[in-house]
């Protein structure tokens, strides 16, 4: 069988490529969207929580499309990009009195995750207000958590899907760019993390981190199916120090380059970032290293 088409870990060959053809052919009124979704289901192509890989299904199928390999039916609705379109979180209101104290004295906290409940719009209010890059909707896999003292919320984290490529990263690990490729799920990456401004508590930070370590594997596999063995994230170093990550033995993998992952000139065009990374499981490097 040839290769006929590649796109990201998935390979077409000749014989999936008839296969397709056939499938467009037995189903003349169904619609683009459909039809990934009958491919999903032919080629048992799901995600760890069971959901069909419908949008990659989708994008391999308008690349075989373009590449002239198959014919898709015309279009028949062009949804908005709800990125484009999404208008910033509302303001939202909480107490913003001054709180310095101990670390002791605000415990016990309370950390919830609140993607999908009522109390997100909480999170997207607070990060856009308080957050110094403001909200930002993920894309992929992802969780919010806001942490309270007693019903006071007094931070909040973002996790989110891990970037495919990065070199300190990928080197620490040791892991191919296949068992990269298939098992970059199990990382996750800390694209927020905001102590509220008016929250003056010395460790606070640290000790979030070490209570986030012991319950976001477990978060995730209820959400999406699989756990999490190791955490990322990016400090600039010209604005913060990373003395919380740093505490909560979090370790310094290296720097980025400077360019993007869509970087076509070679050359830096954006600020240089430390990477910061922390192993959930002692056995992470097996974990991540072993081939599907």
């Amino acid at each position: 069988m040839a290769i006929v088409f590649k796109y990201r870990s998935r390979v077409v060959t000749d014989e999936d490529q008839n296969f397709i053809i056939k499938l467009i052919h037995d189903n003349p009124t169904a619609s683009r969207r459909r039809l990934s979704a009958l491919l999903c289901e032919a080629w048992n192509w799901v995600q760890p929580n069971g959901t069909l890989c419908d949008m990659v299904c989708r994008s391999l199928m308008l690349g075989m499309h373009r590449a002239e390999l198959i014919e898709l039916p015309p279009v028949r609705w062009v949804n908005p990009n709800p990125l484009a379109v999404r208008s910033k979180p509302k303001p939202v209101s909480v107490d913003t009195t001054e709180l310095g104290c101990s670390l002791r004295q605000i415990q016990p906290l309370r950390v919830a995750q609140v993607r999908r409940t009522k109390a997100e719009a909480l999170f997207n209010g607070l990060m856009q207000q308080y957050h110094y890059l403001g909200y930002t909707q993920p894309v992929g896999e992802h969780l919010k958590y806001l942490v309270y003292s007693e019903e006071r919320p007094i931070a909040a984290l973002a996790w989110s899907s891990a970037p495919r490529h990065l070199g300190p990263r990928d080197r620490f690990i040791g892991w191919s760019a296949q068992q990269r490729r298939q098992n970059i799920r199990f990382l996750a990456y800390n694209t927020r993390f905001l102590i509220m401004p008016w929250v003056h508590v010395p460790h606070l930070a640290s000790h979030i981190l070490g209570k986030m370590a012991r319950r976001l594997s477990s978060d995730w596999q209820q959400l999406y199916g699989h756990p999490i063995y190791f955490l990322e994230t990016f400090i600039d170093p010209e604005r913060f120090k990373g003395t919380c990550y740093r505490a909560a033995n979090w370790t310094l993998l290296g720097r980025t380059t400077g360019r993007g992952h869509k970087d076509l000139t070679h050359q830096p065009n954006r600020p240089v970032k430390e990477i910061l990374g922390y192993r959930l499981t002692k056995h992470f490097q097996r974990l991540l290293c072993e081939d599907v």
